[in-house]
């Protein structure tokens, strides 16, 4: 026996947790939207939902982490003379090419415009 498809109707309402970030979540969250503090205590206290004035002591207390370099410049290699016992790889690029498409119109010949 087939089971019948059950429709939108027939199924119960979805219930959906809303859970607010905890403080340190949030003052996280600030700290990466916002240099100046006052605004990182706003921004903390509208994700949680609390007066700004019990965010404020977190946001003060909270370590900022000293940004890392994002892109560290790579050591200089010095290449000397390449010796005869090891010679320097070749490399072949080759490009290879497709045949052209050609499409044939089949059907009423062109217009010749002696008509």
């Amino acid at each position: 026996m087939k089971k019948t498809p059950r429709s939108q109707a027939d199924l119960p309402p979805i219930r959906v947790r809303r859970e607010p970030p905890t403080i340190a979540e949030a003052v996280m969250a600030a700290q990466d939207l916002a240099d100046d503090l006052e605004q990182q205590v706003e921004i903390a206290a509208g994700l949680i939902g609390l007066p700004p004035d019990e965010v404020r002591p977190h946001v003060l207390a909270a370590e900022r982490p000293k940004p890392e370099p994002r892109f560290e410049r790579a050591p200089e290699r010095i290449l000397g003379p390449a010796s005869p016992s090891r010679a320097p790889r070749t490399v072949i690029v080759e490009r290879r090419t497709r045949a052209p498409v050609v499409v044939e119109r089949r059907g009423r010949p062109p217009f010749d415009g002696r008509r």
